[in-house]
């Protein structure tokens, strides 16, 4: 039977809202704010879409690096699985039940730039002190100090041959900060945990005198320099002042390439104690994102391939102009935790799109089991059409189609 929901929001912005704004189911609460000399009234909204999520505080403070990551990361599924990637390693640490989630405040976006820069060669450091010697220049001190901030390999990339890309790869993307805050007895709220996530790069693309090239780069070979980046973040960090005496969470993002239709994932965490500005330990993290068809999803999950297949299959005897399912898994320890299936379509009718949905959804009653969520996307050349979603445990789909 079709059943319609009255508001359907997409994964990734379940998982950045992280409440539900209710006028009448409120608490009024105080946020500390060092840098105002009044305390700053706030409301910490108590509904919440799911036990799994965070609840926020209201009014909503953006990242104090708003807008960095989209200039750092190249590919948009990457963007997101790094934000909601980081929130859901964070659960392990910060219980949704006893904190409250705030976009970062600390990192801004003046730092990150600093830190994502490459590195100045010998050549490029003593040009710049003759530069600070020189009193007609504006190139100052503080200028040459920030340049030196710069987490990634020396490298001049005005005259950086191809020898001196792959021997001097960018490895760091973007530092991700997200902050996790508690209630006080007085009704007040204070940080009281952060999570760092650090991406790196899987492919590094350069271009030398006009042609595009790239350099892979091992995921050993990434883990060994995020770790030691990670490692010179947390020392900055502790430099900070509100940062300083609070538990961290730092984890290691490896990016897919800018082309793939699925993200990266992470590789490794870890976690420091209050006031530790060292790091003892890293943890290996079993997740990852794969596509379906695919080699890799043949070789890896063949009855997730085979499912896929076997589903786009039945599709095709209903649909004339059926062209092809896109799927992609997200696994922990290989087990399977979500299926996102993507129908493109070119439909002629709002009763096409009726009919196909309700045939959709009656096949994923009948062919997908329910120990994983699962969620089908109908799209037509100009948007979606229908979204189909069963939540792990669930007998029955809910599905929207959406008006013209």
């Amino acid at each position: 039977m079709l059943k319609k929901i009255a508001i359907l929001l997409a994964g990734a912005i379940l998982v950045l809202t992280s409440c539900s704004p209710s006028i009448n189911n409120e608490d009024e609460v105080v946020q500390n704010n060092e840098e105002e000399t009044q305390q700053k009234q706030t409301s910490i909204v108590s509904s919440k879409l799911s036990d799994e999520n965070y609840r926020t505080i209201l009014p909503y403070r953006p990242s104090a690096s708003r807008g960095v990551i989209i200039n750092q990361m190249g590919n948009r599924v990457d963007i997101d699985e790094m934000e909601t990637g980081l929130r859901r390693l964070s659960k392990a640490y910060y219980d949704p039940d006893q904190y409250f989630f705030e976009e970062g405040q600390y990192l801004t976006s003046d730092m990150l730039y600093n830190w994502l820069d490459t590195y100045p060669t010998d050549e490029q450091l003593e040009t710049m002190k003759e530069r600070v010697e020189d009193e007609k220049d504006s190139f100052s001190e503080a200028d040459l100090n920030a340049r030196k901030q710069a987490l990634n390999p020396p490298l001049n990339e005005e005259t950086a041959t191809k020898e001196d890309y792959e021997n001097n790869p960018k490895y760091l993307s973007h530092i991700l900060e997200q902050n996790f805050l508690q209630r006080n007895e007085d009704d007040t709220v204070q940080l009281v945990g952060a999570s760092i996530g650090i991406a790196l790069k899987s492919t590094y693309r350069f271009e030398v005198e006009g042609n595009p090239d790239h350099e892979d780069i091992s995921q050993s070979e990434m883990l060994e320099k995020g770790q030691e980046i990670a490692q010179t973040v947390l020392e900055r960090v502790r430099d900070i002042e509100e940062m300083r005496d609070i538990p961290i969470m730092i984890a290691l993002y490896r990016e897919e390439d800018q082309n793939s239709p699925v993200p990266g994932n992470y590789v490794a965490k870890t976690s420091v104690e209050s006031g530790q500005a060292s790091i003892d330990e890293w943890e290996t993290v079993q997740e990852e994102n794969v596509l379906f068809p695919s080699d890799e999803g043949e070789e890896k999950y063949y009855d997730t391939h085979q499912l896929v297949q076997n589903f786009g299959s039945r599709i095709e005897t209903y649909f004339p102009n059926y062209v092809g399912v896109v799927g992609e898994g997200f696994y922990i320890d290989e087990e399977l935790q979500k299926l996102t299936l993507e129908i493109p379509l070119e439909f002629y009718s709002k009763g096409e799109v009726i009919g196909f949905t309700q045939y959709t959804s009656g096949l994923v009653d009948e062919m997908f089991q329910d120990y994983y969520d699962l969620e089908v996307k109908i799209n037509s050349a100009e948007k979606m059409e229908s979204v189909i979603y069963r939540e792990a445990g669930s007998s029955q789909a809910d599905v929207h189609i959406y008006d013209s």
